[in-house]
């Protein structure tokens, strides 16, 4: 990077306008923007700069502050290179008030060297530092200049970048974009909140604000021109999540209406509990969309244990019991042959034949459920992705149903979709009702902005007779407590999991969290301190490394109570439900992000005993893992956690692979900007109704083919 900067402060490369796709004789720096998507003028002028400089003007060295930036100008006294303590670039450069300033350069060229030759008169910008020859800056910005060179007229940006793209390259190229981009106004006059400048002005004050602008408002994002910036991007979201509604509303979908004394009223009535008042409101909610001859597009969220696979079951018998097949995909086998396990306990009796896919399934295993499902004989079929390979033909599928949603990929949900090859009797294409769920609540504000194309039904209460669950936060140091309180917890009958977040020592995990890689515990040494710390109890261990079937095998022993502990990583984070585990330990806790830390403490809490997680933290701890703790330890509410994850980590992660991993929102913050996103969604309904022509041109400058994103 330092080589990268030097060249750029001594002899800027001019950026061509754009390169042809294919021409393999582009520069580096061309190349690092193609890379970056910045391909076209609007990709480059919609590149905000992340700070400025002020080169505006030129302070005397007398004047300026240890540890502030400062610009200078001067003529080089003396220009050599030295050897000691490491071969470097020391130049002494005297202002016109005769005070001189050290520069020193690590990293430098020849050219360096021509340009701060002696008599030369140089400008500089860095930081003033204190040195033992009296004041110095380390690789400084620095260009040759003559008596009178006029400053810059803005401050300058500087841009988010690579190694291989210097930033006086980038700025050419992002103001050759901005010159060429179409920027034109396409909202109706009026439609614009007041007081917000034209996009074009906005972006021009942006990338080239004047030098009495005011800093703090340019980087907290409040100044008009990011305001204007931030309501176009909410409205082109806006406009997309409304029409993709509108458009569904005139597909086609099977009518299933559901039958007073059928298959889905059979079930409730074998069931040993009572549904609570939410999963009742919920199952008519979705009863309503199954009803009608529009595809149903719904997600059913609840928190941990809110009761969200038999509101599912319940939904799939509707649709069965007139004589249409239902999908059930979740991401990971464990998952999968959960709800497996207890569809086929509650629907088998009621003659339903349900058909078990997962990627280890083959053979002729595989080919018997491949037949059941192509004859329609299976009329619930379960799984992970592999009931959308191309070699799954489903009979007449009237429901999917997708778990753990934000899992899977755009693709893999369309794909989904497409199993339905039915036609109305005029020739239309059927869609499958679909019916996503997930375990991780999702704030209102997100749910307004990256959900406003799905109806979405809530379980906001737990099943009665739920225990909360007791969370307590220990430093690693007091593990040896830890693992005495599981010899307790076992004493009295109950079963414990330990998770971990590596599974031997020499996995490459990512080190994002501060934690270092030499003091993180693994599953497997986990495993073999708390066999010998606990002689006589059963201690498993469960990754995802190892083979379906031996996962399988150890989560049975487990569900039996053969295992009294078990070890796993974070296979075990949803679907595993074994109501005698009354204590989890999550060993560095300050890895994990606040959702995944809620959904492996719901691993315990299952049944009627009082159940503990511990949560295990390494040291130093960063600002957001004490958050993360700290809201562990407040509240066990799903939906103020995912509040405050929103918080901590903005809404990314909700979104999961539903963005196929480019931010639907760059600029915008759901946290500070309902205000805007209100408005937005009011506007957004305004211009699809009056002004439409006006509408597709903003969500084709703003989403383009992410837009359709937004479907699946």
């Amino acid at each position: 990077m330092p080589d990268a900067r030097a060249t750029a402060r001594s002899a800027p490369a001019a950026a061509p306008a754009a390169a042809p796709a294919t021409d393999k004789s582009r520069s580096g720096p061309a190349r690092a923007l193609e890379r970056l998507g910045l391909t076209t003028p609007l990709a480059l002028a919609l590149h905000l700069p992340l700070r400025y400089e002020d080169e505006t003007r030129l302070t005397p060295l007398r004047e300026g502050r240890l540890g502030l930036p400062l610009q200078t100008e001067g003529v080089v006294t003396e220009s050599k290179v030295e050897l000691r303590p490491r071969r470097q670039l020391v130049v002494r450069l005297q202002d016109d008030a005769g005070d001189e300033l050290v520069l020193r350069f690590i990293h430098f060229y020849p050219s360096h060297q021509k340009t701060l030759a002696p008599g030369a008169r140089v400008r500089v910008r860095g930081e003033l530092r204190g040195g033992f020859f009296g004041r110095e800056m380390v690789h400084p910005t620095f260009k040759a200049v003559q008596d009178g060179t006029p400053l810059a007229a803005s401050l300058t940006p500087v841009y988010p970048s690579t190694a291989q793209l210097p930033q006086a390259y980038l700025r050419k190229a992002v103001a050759a974009g901005l010159g060429r981009a179409p920027l034109d106004e396409v909202l109706p006059a009026g439609s614009v909140p007041a007081g917000l400048p034209t996009l074009r002005d906005a972006l021009h004050f942006l990338h080239h604000p004047p030098p009495k602008a005011q800093l703090a408002t340019l980087e907290d994002h409040s100044h008009p021109a990011w305001q204007r910036l931030k309501f176009e991007e909410l409205l082109a979201q806006q406009l997309s999540q409304m029409q993709s509604r509108r458009e569904r509303a005139l597909l086609a979908a099977p009518a299933l209406p559901a039958r007073p004394g059928g298959l889905h009223e059979r079930l409730l009535a074998q069931l040993p509990w009572g549904l609570t008042r939410a999963q009742h409101r919920v199952c008519e909610e979705i009863a309503t969309d199954l009803a009608q001859p529009q595809p149903m597009h719904r997600l059913l969220q609840g928190d941990v244990g809110a009761g969200k696979t038999v509101v599912a079951a319940l939904c799939a018998a509707i649709a069965m019991d007139q004589g249409w097949q239902c999908a059930l995909m979740a991401p990971t086998e464990i998952l999968a042959e959960q709800h497996f396990a207890k569809l086929v306990q509650w629907l088998e009796p009621l003659g339903i034949t349900v058909a078990w896919l997962t990627g280890s399934r083959k053979g002729k295993a595989r080919q018997a459920m491949l037949a059941k499902v192509a004859s329609g004989e299976a009329l619930l079929v379960v799984g992970t992705h592999a009931v959308i390979q191309d070699d799954v033909v489903f009979s007449k599928l009237g429901l999917a149903i997708v778990d753990e949603q934000h899992r899977f990929g755009v693709a893999q949900r369309l794909e989904l979709r497409r199993k339905l090859r039915a036609q109305t009797d005029d020739g239309r294409p059927l869609e499958p009702h679909l019916l996503m769920m997930s375990a991780t609540p999702i704030p209102r504000t997100l749910a307004m902005t990256y959900y406003a194309d799905l109806e979405v039904s809530t379980i906001d209460e737990l099943p009665p007779g739920r225990t909360p669950i007791v969370t307590k936060v220990f430093a690693d140091s007091r593990r040896h407590e830890v693992m005495e309180r599981i010899g307790e917890e076992v004493a009295r009958g109950r079963q414990v999991y330990w998770v971990c977040p590596l599974i031997e020592e020499s996995e490459n995990d990512d080190n994002s969290r501060g934690t270092p890689l030499s003091e993180l515990s693994n599953a497997t040494a986990t495993r073999e301190d708390l066999a010998q710390a606990l002689p006589g109890v059963e201690v498993g261990l469960l990754h995802g490394r190892m083979p379906p079937a031996e996962k399988a095998a150890v989560m049975a022993r487990f569900s039996a109570g053969a295992l009294q502990v078990l070890v796993a990583t974070t296979v075990i984070e949803v679907g595993v439900d074994v109501p005698n585990a009354s204590l989890m330990v999550i060993e560095h806790a300050e890895r994990f992000g606040l959702a995944q830390l809620h959904q492996l403490r719901g691993r315990v809490g299952r049944g009627s005993v009082a159940s503990v997680c511990v949560l295990l933290y390494g040291t130093p701890l960063s600002d957001s893992g004490k958050q993360r703790l700290k809201a562990m330890v407040e509240t066990t509410d799903g939906f103020e956690i995912a509040r405050r994850d929103l918080e901590i980590r903005g809404p990314g992660e909700f979104m999961g692979a539903r963005q196929s991993g480019d931010a639907l929102l760059r600029f915008a913050d759901l946290a500070e900007d309902a205000p805007l996103l209100a408005r937005a969604r009011s506007l957004a309904s305004q211009l699809l109704d009056r002004h439409p022509a006006a509408a597709r041109a903003q969500v084709a400058r703003w989403l383009g083919q992410k837009a359709e994103f937004l479907k699946a």
